[in-house]
């Protein structure tokens, strides 16, 4: 990995880097949440879905914070199965900096939990920044969701891309 791009686990000392992606209307275009209006709300967001999640790591760009990635994995008969999350500052997008990240995560998480399988991510149609990161990750597009999702109050398209653990690594 570029040794000016790193993750590592996110704490809450993260809370004033993170709120600056969290409280833009550009960064949130596409995440399941509303932007952020208050530090407190988003301390408690962090504090309640943020930490508790397996794997959650904070993506740092020349050692500061700038944005965040998870893989959720799912529990019960569908365990050989993660769900892929990230967000960037939008002042880093363009970089190459979520490729990277998604690159080290798929070099560790299959190790990290023994039962995964497939790492997914469902990325809006018009979200053609993400299927690119996808993409240049090695993720493979498994196809569209038709009116899959309702997002901020719209039925939204989505597509579906996975990585198996069987998958090369570029």
């Amino acid at each position: 990995m570029d040794p000016e791009v790193t993750l590592r686990p996110i704490d809450l000392a993260d809370l004033d880097d993170f709120y600056v992606w969290a409280s833009d209307d550009r960064v949130n275009t596409w995440l399941h949440w509303d932007t952020f209006t208050s530090k407190e709300d988003f301390l408690n967001y962090m504090k309640s879905d943020m930490l508790p999640r397996p794997w959650m790591r904070a993506i740092c760009y020349c050692g500061r914070p700038v944005g965040a990635i998870s893989v959720a994995p799912y529990k019960g008969e569908d365990r050989c199965r993660g769900r892929l999350g990230y967000v960037l500052a939008w002042q880093y997008w363009g970089k190459g900096i979520v490729t990277k990240s998604v690159k080290s995560m798929l070099g560790t998480v299959f190790r990290d939990f023994e039962d995964l399988e497939r790492v997914e991510a469902l990325v809006d149609v018009e979200n053609v920044g993400s299927q690119r990161v996808l993409e240049k990750s090695g993720f493979t597009k498994d196809g569209v969701l038709r009116r899959y999702w309702v997002h901020k109050g719209k039925v939204r398209d989505m597509i579906l891309y996975s990585f198996i653990s069987t998958d090369p690594l570029v």
